[in-house]
């Protein structure tokens, strides 16, 4: 499509549609958009465009809504992404940089990145292959029951409640976070699990269980930080777009389920010239998907880490891009510091 007009025409039945849910006529065109032709020349163009398949009726009689090749070829034209506004910007330095923790970071960020966008916030956590052991915490709660916590180097904090016996005290708990942390201080986390055996052989034998159960649980804490997952938030936000959906939502929503299929996903993301990544309808190859939009970036140490937005393919593209980029930004700024 090389007529100018057209994809003038083009770009405001996808902005009036985005905003409306409704199919988008010549006359409501000539009202809302300032194109500067007669009514019987946007229907000419309404009607090419249609003909070329960048846009359908959806009912017999009815104004025209997007098409994927519609919202394609309208994402492909997006020249600047317009940034965000001063308070959002405020808002995104303001939550992530409170946070005290990696866990605590990603949890903030993608229910900021939903609210923003009103999307499906999704981030790919990052696990570092050079991340070391920065401490071991272990805190008795009572009846038993004690807090086991690691922190890698990335800043990364992984915790679980494990039962001890009874009479632990809390100068054995001392003892063994002594112990743990002179075997493991500064290695490798993808070394933790082969490591966590020494420490056992140099407890007394009262403490041995208590030490068994402690170097059990830090071997799958560090576990947790090498295996690929993701946060989310919003998905609220998606059922909240039922109507978006033709067949049926459900689909959408289990898939948000399977992690290996969204990391995949990301994984096949081609970023455009603005280092974005959009992928529309089809484009998507997983069929649960191909009702749904993403739109993601890379983030943090080399971006090789993903943060996005899904939604159906009625989005607000230019805001979720724009969105979806600082966000990232910020939070690359945070983990780099």
């Amino acid at each position: 499509m090389t007529e100018p007009r057209r994809l003038e025409v083009l770009r405001a039945i996808v902005e009036d549609y985005v905003k409306s849910r409704e199919p988008v006529g010549s006359r409501a065109l000539l009202e809302r958009h300032n194109l500067g032709v007669s009514a019987a020349t946007i229907r000419n163009d309404m009607a090419s465009l249609e003909e070329e398949g960048f846009i359908v009726a959806p009912h017999t009689s009815s104004g025209r809504i997007p098409t994927e090749k519609g919202y394609r070829h309208f994402v492909d034209q997006i020249g600047d992404i317009k940034p965000l506004s001063p308070a959002e910007r405020r808002a995104i330095a303001a939550l992530i940089e409170g946070s005290h923790d990696l866990n605590e970071v990603l949890e903030n960020t993608v229910r900021l990145l939903a609210s923003i966008t009103q999307q499906v916030a999704l981030i790919q956590v990052p696990h570092y292959s050079n991340a070391t052991v920065r401490h071991i915490e272990l805190v008795g709660l009572g009846a038993g029951q004690t807090l086991v916590v690691l922190i890698a180097s990335s800043g990364k904090v992984e915790q679980r409640v494990i039962l001890l016996p009874p009479d632990t005290s809390e100068e054995d708990l001392q003892r063994l976070r002594a112990v743990f942390l002179a075997v493991l201080d500064n290695r490798p986390i993808a070394d933790v699990s082969k490591l966590c055996g020494g420490p056992t052989d140099l407890v007394e034998p009262r403490l041995l269980h208590a030490a068994r159960a402690v170097a059990e649980s830090l071997a799958a804490l560090a576990r947790n930080n090498t295996v690929d997952r993701m946060v989310m938030a919003g998905t609220a936000n998606l059922a909240r777009a039922n109507r978006d959906f033709p067949l049926s939502i459900t689909p959408v929503l289990e898939a948000l389920e399977e992690q290996v299929v969204l990391l995949r996903l990301f994984s096949e993301l081609e970023q455009d010239a603005h280092g974005i990544a959009v992928g529309i309808g089809t484009e998507n190859q997983y069929g649960a998907l191909t009702e749904a939009s993403v739109v993601a970036t890379g983030y943090g140490p080399g971006e090789q880490s993903m943060i996005g937005v899904l939604g159906p393919t009625r989005m607000n593209y230019p805001t979720s891009m724009a969105a979806v980029r600082a966000v990232a930004r910020y939070l690359s700024r945070i983990l780099a510091g």
